[in-house]
């Protein structure tokens, strides 16, 4: 059997490549993108000028010392050395800030990268320091060291999206697995192996900020939700809320443990007791926001798993008090306030229809408190739900013929 040599291919799987790059943009969210474009833009203008020295951008603890250039802190982050660099870096950033930014928001992960690049720096010149001025042995090779990349960061949301994921091991390349803890150590010695000129001091501040921020060190620097409410509703960047990429800040995802500022939390505690003990305290804790549950990007109403006989039980109480409050205002010692023709035609008409079906179905007239399987299951055959059956009884105080006439009631 001949195969027919024109056929048409499957339009499915054979999508073009512009197409699957343009739907692969569009799922990257707002600030993750606006990264990838910014350094980007900045890697191909200096390839086109010639820039290559870096010598006035990088972060170089000996300007920031002693001619406080504290803004080699945040320009050093956008500059790259070499094509390889910036690829790698961005190809990194892509899934590590787009998972963060969607638990996040696009404002609250621009502030933690701000935040995480500052706590670096800090932690760079700190060590620089320490090394350059210890009495065991002076170098000053570290403060002299001019970096430059955005790896520093990305190492510190590894630690902090490890973290988030709650898993105990990672997985180095698919080679080998390793402890979820230690996993930003094996990459930090994995990268200085194979490759060269690698900052390993830029690095390692690195996993040093995302561990000190899971840890909720940085709690006191965190502000509140309306520190974040406030900026996207500025009219400066309205532009950038209505597109549909931009991830607005709900205030802390209850399925992940994002640090947030508590009064609770106080590093005081770090000088007396148990280490481990006063460390675990400033854990971050799962937080539900004192929000509306309703997301516009998620439309519908949440439920946390294992809520659902709570749900019953409250569905339960709150037909129990409507049914009771049906038999106070039926009942012969409350006549109902409302005397008119109509309401009593309609009452006596109600009533006379439950007579009749509870007769016609040989319920008993007069029944105790206590009812037994039977009369559940004559009124089941009925045709009304067991857990109606149950709750009418149970606010009618065993009288079927008050039952009944509570399911009716609830049907109509």
């Amino acid at each position: 059997m001949r195969r027919a040599r024109n056929m048409r291919p499957n339009i499915v799987s054979e999508a073009g490549l512009p197409t699957r790059m343009n739907q692969w943009w569009e799922s990257i969210p707002f600030l993750t993108s606006a990264v990838v474009v910014v350094c980007g833009v900045i890697y191909l203008v200096c390839l086109l000028v010639g820039y290559d020295s870096f010598a006035e951008v990088c972060f170089l603890p000996s300007a920031v010392v002693s001619r406080f250039q504290v803004y080699r802190i945040y320009t050093s982050i956008l500059f790259h050395g070499s094509l390889l660099h910036v690829l790698f870096n961005m190809m990194a950033l892509v899934p590590l800030g787009s998972e963060l930014e969607r638990i996040m928001g696009s404002v609250r992960l621009l502030y933690v990268i701000i935040l995480l690049a500052t706590s670096n720096a800090i932690f760079h010149v700190l060590i620089a320091l320490l090394g350059a001025h210890n009495p065991v042995l002076t170098d000053d090779y570290l403060m002299n060291e001019c970096a430059i990349g955005f790896s520093g960061v990305l190492f510190s949301m590894i630690v902090i999206e490890t973290s988030l994921s709650g898993v105990q091991s990672r997985s180095v390349f698919g080679l080998f697995n390793v402890p979820a803890k230690w996993y930003a150590f094996f990459l930090l010695v994995v990268f200085q192996l194979l490759m060269q000129n690698v900052s390993l001091l830029g690095h390692l501040c690195g996993i040093l900020s995302g561990f000190a921020y899971t840890y909720g060190l940085f709690n006191f620097l965190i502000p509140g939700t309306t520190f974040y409410s406030s900026i996207e509703s500025s009219s400066w960047l309205s532009s950038c809320v209505r597109r549909p990429k931009f991830i607005v800040c709900t205030g802390g995802n209850p399925s992940g443990y994002i640090p947030t500022h508590t009064s609770q939390n106080s590093t005081s505690g770090l000088l007396s007791g148990n280490i481990w003990r006063n460390l675990s305290s400033l854990m971050p804790q799962r937080e539900v926001s004192t929000q509306s549950t309703e997301d516009s990007r998620f439309p519908g109403r949440g439920r946390a798993l294992g809520s659902g006989q709570g749900q019953t039980a409250s569905h339960l109480q709150s037909d129990s008090n409507l049914q009771e409050r049906l038999l106070e205002d039926t009942s012969p010692n409350n006549p109902v306030v409302s005397s008119t023709p109509s309401n009593t035609h309609q009452l006596s008409e109600g009533r006379h229809s439950a007579d009749n079906v509870a007769t016609a179905t040989g319920v008993p007239q007069h029944q105790g408190a206590v009812v037994s399987e039977e009369g559940i299951s004559k009124l089941v055959s009925m045709g009304f739900d067991r857990t109606q059956v149950e709750v009418a009884l149970a606010a009618a105080d065993g009288n079927l013929n008050v039952a009944v006439e509570i399911l009716m009631s609830q049907q109509s």
